[in-house]
């Protein structure tokens, strides 16, 4: 099948593109409103940019009422927040921070998450998750939707700092994801999380450079 995405004439009963590109990690993204009030909310539009220095991006459209969404309002005024790690066993704390709630709600405690003082932002952390990344923003990007409400804004932060809970780590030093299970989003009202791991080694010719740190990750790599 093909389909013309301004026409959106796929002829489905559900659209089809958000399970395209799969998984997509979600940023659990914590903020500030000019009065101190914290926002939490899940977005799955999130990744890594980057990592030296380290970047992340989130994008948000419009709430229905044509509003722009608290998170991107307060990091647009406050220029911080903090991504915290979602994971299968926070699934129903993340899920329930997407719903709707007004804007002066401090949604970690409607929803009975503890908060865990930043070291370098003002926004809190989500007690509760085993990683942190602090972000100061860089820019926002705003890109035009067919409709108001669908105009989406992408954050870019730079992260200034991380944490990592020590029971994070396993042994060797590395981060145990496979225990961590971190959320991901397939679309429609589907979720998954990481099970399955598996390593996969080059074997070109410079397999050795690569396998040792591809991507920065050996030691002593910035």
């Amino acid at each position: 099948m093909f389909y013309d995405t301004e026409k959106n004439d796929h002829n489905l009963p559900y659209n089809p593109y958000k399970s395209i590109v799969v998984p997509r990690p979600i940023g659990w993204i914590s903020s500030l409103d000019e009065h101190g009030k914290v926002n939490l909310a899940p977005y799955s539009q999130f990744n890594n940019l980057g990592y030296d220095p380290p970047y992340v991006m989130f994008s948000g459209s419009h709430k229905p009422t044509g509003e722009m969404k608290d998170s991107v309002a307060n990091i647009l005024r406050t220029g911080e927040f903090v991504c915290n790690m979602a994971t299968y066993e926070l699934r129903k704390a993340v899920v329930k921070s997407a719903e709707y709630f007004p804007a002066d709600v401090d949604e970690m405690e409607a929803i009975g998450l503890a908060k865990e003082a930043s070291r370098l932002v003002k926004p809190p952390r989500v007690a509760e998750s085993p990683i942190h990344l602090e972000c100061k923003l860089h820019n926002i990007l705003v890109l035009p939707g067919y409709s108001h409400q669908n105009t989406t804004h992408v954050v870019v932060g730079q992260v200034v700092g991380v944490h990592i809970r020590d029971d994070a780590l396993t042994p060797e030093g590395k981060l145990d994801i496979a225990r961590l299970r971190p959320l991901a989003r397939l679309g429609y009202q589907d979720y998954s999380s990481v099970t399955d791991m598996f390593t996969i080694m080059s074997e070109g010719p410079n397999a050795d450079s690569l396998n040792a740190g591809l991507g920065g990750e050996a030691k002593g790599k910035r």
